[in-house]
């Protein structure tokens, strides 16, 4: 391990994948105060770190031993269960501890990991997020919990650098609260793109059309985030259109468990694995508006 510790008074934090979201994560726990060790597949991204005071661990294992608390911020549900048992991150916890899973998964997979780790006596939190990288950054995350109301409560301390924490349900409800979140975040952007998209083709500016409806019934974090990237068509993922994807087949796979038709849902499930099969998948998921102006042969509409 490299890198020193910081708060050794408090509880220990091993922080399990420090990629575009996890690391602002990881800082505002170090920023805290908590002693936090961090680990990730590429080596590079957890010992960039060190620097804020984290120790950086070699393996998944090395970073649990002798941690409080377990956070997981990784791309997918087969990532979660590889680093978790697959690695020996399990098996090298000691009974008490508490994992926080952070990524996005389908809630099936939460619970199964939830009911693994209860055989070891360790408690399990799903806490997916929203909010991006700004989010991350600033500690104002939007954290969707599923799990034992007491072991949500006792970790308040532990959410509260990074944003606002809010029960949701048992075990699961809080990835499905996850899903049900990027349903919304995918229909909005869609909708503002091809709002942009009629606005340019009748003559006018998306820029002003954008200005023009802010602080009205349109308002929202698309609207401002998204549409802004839109009229600036700058595309750098926040949050990849893979990732968008990835969430939609969860959310549609969920409906289909519950016997639920989500007829606006699955439209945009379309014109994003449409999107992402074009190989689109590392664009942000704004970059909708792109795809739909090539249905409409507008590419490159005007600012």
């Amino acid at each position: 391990m490299t890198g020193s510790r910081k708060g050794d008074e408090g509880r220990r934090i091993a922080f399990l994948g420090t990629g575009l979201m996890g690391a602002p994560m990881a800082r505002r726990l170090l920023g805290a105060g908590f002693a936090v060790t961090v680990w990730n597949r590429d080596p590079g991204k957890a010992e960039a770190l060190a620097g804020d005071g984290a120790v950086r661990a070699e393996t998944p294992a090395d970073a649990v031993a002798g941690a409080d608390v377990v956070i997981t911020m990784l791309t997918n549900a087969e990532a979660v269960k590889d680093v978790l048992f697959d690695r020996g991150a399990a098996d090298a916890m000691t009974p008490g501890v508490t994992v926080i899973d952070m990524s996005s998964i389908a809630p099936h997979f939460a619970r199964d990991h939830s009911a693994r780790l209860a055989d070891r006596g360790v408690d399990h939190v799903d806490a997916p997020v929203s909010g991006g990288v700004v989010g991350a950054e600033a500690g104002t995350l939007a954290i969707m919990a599923g799990g034992d109301e007491d072991v949500i409560d006792r970790l308040a301390d532990v959410f509260a650098p990074m944003g606002r924490v809010t029960r949701v349900g048992p075990s699961g409800a809080g990835q499905l609260a996850k899903l049900a979140n990027q349903q919304i975040v995918a229909v909005t952007i869609g909708a503002v793109a091809e709002a942009m998209m009629l606005i340019e083709a009748g003559g006018g500016s998306p820029a002003a059309f954008r200005d023009a409806i802010r602080g009205g019934f349109a308002e929202s974090r698309i609207l401002e985030l998204h549409g802004k990237r839109m009229v600036e068509r700058q595309f750098t993922p926040g949050g990849s259109s893979s990732n968008q994807l990835k969430d939609l087949n969860a959310a549609m796979e969920a409906a289909k468990t519950l016997s639920l038709t989500l007829p606006l849902t699955a439209a945009v499930h379309a014109e994003f694995s449409e999107f992402v099969a074009n190989g689109n998948g590392e664009k942000d998921h704004s970059a909708l508006l792109l795809h739909l102006e090539e249905k409409n042969a507008r590419p490159g509409g005007k600012k």
